[in-house]
C-alpha cells in the first residue's frame, strides 16, 4: 500500500471528498460572504458616483487606495491562519469597501448601457463558472499552476499597456482576463466545495471568509475586464 506522508496534503490531492451536505456548507458560507462584500461595494460605489467630492477623493487618492487594496488581500491571506475568522471577515468588508471607491469612480465614466451589459455578462459567465466548478467530476487541480502564470503575464502586459496605450493590447487584454477569471471561478468553487480551504486554514469559519474573498475577486475582475471590452464613455 503507497501512504501519503505529506501532512499538508489537501483532501483533493488525497482523492478524499466531504459529505455533500458539508461540501454544500462550505459553499453556501463563503458565496454569503462574497455576496455581502460585493453589496458592500455595489452601495458604496453607488454613493461615491454620485458624489462630487467622493468622487474628487478617490481620483486624487487612487495609488494609495490601490496600494491599500493590494496590501489588504495580500494580509488576509498571509494572515488567515493566526487571526480570528471575525477579524479576516472585517479585513474583507474593509477591503470590499476600498474597491467600492474605485468602482463608483470607473461608473462616473462608463455610460449606463456599458455598466449593465458587463454586469450581466459578468454575472453569466461567474455563474456558469460556479456551477461548473461545483458539479463536474474532473479534478482542475491541474488548472491551478497554468492559471496563476496566465495572471501574472496578464500583470505584466497591463502594465507595459499603461505605457504603449494599444487598443489591440487593451482588447486582448480583456479577452485573456475573463478567461482566466472564468477558469479561476471553477477552479476556486472546486477547491472550496472539497474542503481544501478549510484544510489550509484549520476552520470552516476561515475558510469561508478566504474562498469568498477569491470568489469575490473572480467576479470584480470579471466584471471589470467585461466592462473595458463593452464601455463606452459618458462623453
Amino acid at each position: 500500500m503507497i501512504q501519503n506522508h505529506n501532512p499538508y496534503a489537501r483532501p483533493s490531492q488525497l482523492g478524499v471528498r466531504p459529505a455533500t451536505e458539508l461540501a454544500s456548507a462550505f459553499l453556501t458560507q463563503a458565496f454569503a460572504w462574497m455576496f455581502v462584500g460585493l453589496l458592500v461595494t455595489a452601495g458604496i460605489s453607488f454613493v461615491v458616483q454620485g458624489s462630487p467630492q467622493l468622487l474628487d477623493f478617490a481620483s486624487q487618492w487612487i495609488l494609495p487606495i490601490f496600494l491599500l487594496q493590494l496590501g489588504l488581500v495580500i494580509g488576509i491571506s498571509a494572515a488567515i491562519r493566526r487571526i480570528s475568522a471575525t477579524a479576516a471577515l472585517g479585513l474583507f468588508f474593509v477591503y470590499a469597501a476600498s474597491v467600492g471607491l474605485t468602482v463608483g469612480l470607473l461608473l462616473s465614466v462608463y455610460n449606463i448601457g456599458s455598466v449593465t451589459q458587463a454586469f450581466l455578462s459578468a454575472s453569466a459567465m461567474f455563474g456558469a463558472a460556479a456551477i461548473y466548478g461545483a458539479t463536474t467530476k474532473r479534478s482542475l487541480a491541474s488548472l491551478g499552476g497554468v492559471l496563476f502564470m496566465g495572471l501574472i503575464g496578464l500583470i505584466v502586459a497591463s502594465v507595459l499597456n499603461i505605457f504603449l496605450g494599444s487598443s489591440m493590447l487593451s482588447l486582448v487584454i480583456s479577452i485573456i482576463g475573463i478567461v482566466i477569471f472564468t477558469g479561476l471561478t471553477a477552479y476556486d468553487v472546486q477547491r472550496i466545495q472539497s474542503g481544501d480551504y478549510a484544510a489550509m486554514v484549520g476552520s470552516m469559519e476561515k475558510a469561508a471568509v478566504i474562498g469568498a474573498l477569491h470568489l469575490y475577486l473572480n467576479f470584480i475582475n470579471l466584471f471589470l475586464f467585461f466592462l473595458r471590452l463593452f464601455g463606452g464613455s459618458r462623453n
